[in-house]
Order: C-alpha cells, then sequence, then structure tokens
C-alpha cells in the first residue's frame, strides 16, 4: 500500500525537533531509522499529517566512550554500533544482541533509539539494554532527564518518552570483567524471536557473583529475569550449579499465544534457554 499525504519537517538540531513536535502535537510522527515507521506507514495503521525525521541530526549519531561508560545517540545506527571497538569489547552482550537484529540492509538503517522507542516487546535490543542496566536520556520543553532502563519500559509500545519529548541517547556502565551472551530462538532466518534471553554474568573463582538476565517477547515490554538474578548469585558456574535458578526464568511473566507457539511454550523455552545462555556467558 501506499501511505497516506503528509507534509515531511528534517530538522537540524535537538531543539528544532522538539519546535517541530510542539507546533504539530498529536499530528506528528518521528522518523528515525525508520525500520519500524515505514511499515506501518505502509499499511495505513498510522496517518500522520507531518512526519519528523531526525536523520540531519548528526549531534544524535555519536557514540561516545567516556571513561567509565559509553554514551550511545539514539540516531547511531546498529552497524556503526557493530563497528564500534569499545562497545564489542565492553558492552559484548549489546553488540551480541545486535549482531541478531535482521539482516545487514536493516542493520545498516536501523537505529537503537528507534527501537527502543517503538518498544516491541519483540524487539531485539530491550533485553540487552535492560541486563546492562542502561540510563537513557529524554529531552523536552522543560530540559533533559535520565530514566533508567527498568522504568522506561511502561507498556506495549509505550516507553517513558512523553509525546513532547525526545530519546537522545543510551548510556551504558562498561562490563569489562564480564561475560555475557545472547540466545536467541526463531523458526526461519531474521525473524522476531520467539524468545530471546539477554544474560551478563559475572564469575568469580568458578562461583557467580553477579547476574543480570533480560527476557525477549515474554510480555507486554522487554523484562528482567529477577527471581533467576537473585538465584544465581553464589550458585557454581556449572550445569547443576545454575539449573534450579534458570528454571524460574520465566516467575512472573506474561508472554502471548501465537502461531509460533502458546504462552506455556514459551514459559518452557524461556527456562531452557536461559540455562544455555547463562553457562554460555559463565564460560561453562
Amino acid at each position: 500500500m501506499i501511505p497516506t499525504q503528509f507534509d515531511y519537517v528534517a530538522p537540524g538540531s535537538v531543539d528544532e525537533a522538539l519546535a517541530a513536535l510542539a507546533q504539530h502535537g498529536d499530528d506528528a510522527k518521528v522518523l528515525a531509522g525508520g525500520q519500524s515507521l515505514l511499515p506501518v506507514l505502509r499499511m495505513r495503521l498510522n496517518a500522520p499529517e507531518v512526519v519528523i525525521d531526525l536523520g540531519k541530526i548528526d549531534a544524535l549519531r555519536e557514540i561516545r566512550d567516556e571513561g567509565d561508560t559509553i554514551t550511545i545517540g539514539a540516531m547511531a545506527t546498529y552497524q556503526s554500533i557493530l563497528d564500534h571497538t569499545g562497545i564489542k569489547g565492553s558492552l559484548r552482550l549489546l553488540h551480541q544482541a545486535i549482531s541478531e537484529v535482521a539482516d545487514p540492509q536493516i542493520r545498516h538503517r536501523g537505529t537503537l533509539g528507534g527501537a527502543l522507542v517503538h518498544a516491541d516487546p519483540a524487539g531485539d535490543c530491550g533485553a540487552p539494554t535492560l541486563a546492562l542496566e542502561a540510563d537513557l536520556v529524554i529531552q523536552g520543553p522543560s530540559g533533559e532527564r535520565t530514566v533508567a532502563a527498568t522504568d522506561f519500559f511502561e507498556d506495549l509500545f509505550t516507553t517513558a518518552v512523553g509525546d513532547d519529548e525526545l530519546l537522545t541517547a543510551i548510556r551504558f556502565r562498561k562490563h569489562d570483567g564480564w561475560g555475557s551472551h545472547y540466545e536467541k530462538f526463531v523458526r526461519v532466518a531474521h525473524q522476531w524471536p520467539i524468545v530471546s534471553i539477554a544474560a551478563a554474568v559475572k564469575v568469580d573463582g568458578g562461583t557467580i557473583s553477579e547476574a543480570r538476565i533480560g527476557l525477549v517477547n515474554m510480555g507486554s515490554t522487554a523484562l528482567r529475569a529477577s527471581a533467576t538474578e537473585a538465584a544465581l548469585v553464589g550458585a557454581q558456574a556449572t550445569a547443576e550449579g545454575v539449573a534450579e535458578a534458570c528454571a524460574k526464568a520465566a516467575d512472573g511473566t506474561n508472554p502471548p499465544s501465537d502461531l509460533n507457539g502458546d504462552a506455556d511454550y514459551r514459559r518452557h523455552l524461556a527456562t531452557v534457554l536461559t540455562k544455555r545462555a547463562v553457562l554460555k556467558a559463565a564460560g561453562g
């Protein structure tokens, strides 16, 4: 299908983009990489009067190594993140998850910020962002504010970013010394994950001292497997040592039922994949 007619605005700065949002309000949609918005427009599931394209705001594409943290601009493409050596070394979980996003064409156009604001619970980016305990920088008419990843995802396709605000950056603390693994289960290549697990694990002397587990497609938002995280602390980094903790991975979740599998199937799958991911992250 062909989208309905709309006006197009391409601001050159964040302030100009915010002014355009203030002017057009609910009649506007923000375009980041376009890999989520453009299909929606083509299918006429949304018909904005104005599309505000952030593609000309160079500052939003920057990736900055700031010592203990790495800050990724909201308009940084997946491919630019994959190409960044600091991210591959210090945020390996994010690198692993993004390498699983769709195909090279989409990875060269799609953006981390766009994916996080779209907040599809089946998207690959939410879980590692949660597991790495990122902070998300949001700018609006009242200035800049920072929201923890645990408070960012509010409901299906809904985040803490207000209608008059923009996500401008995602700040990650470096996870040097942590093991990580992203375990993705699909029926066919390049599919949205049926279930995925993002695991970051710190091991000292064969014992797990810290663990962060993010879940994909196990509820209306990306989730943390809190019961498993707590149970893993002090466990031996062996198949037997983590089994009981990983069996709790689906606790408190509400996964969907669809043609790829019902909710019970996803709950079982989450426990199996979590065990795999934790063992690979721990080097077991």
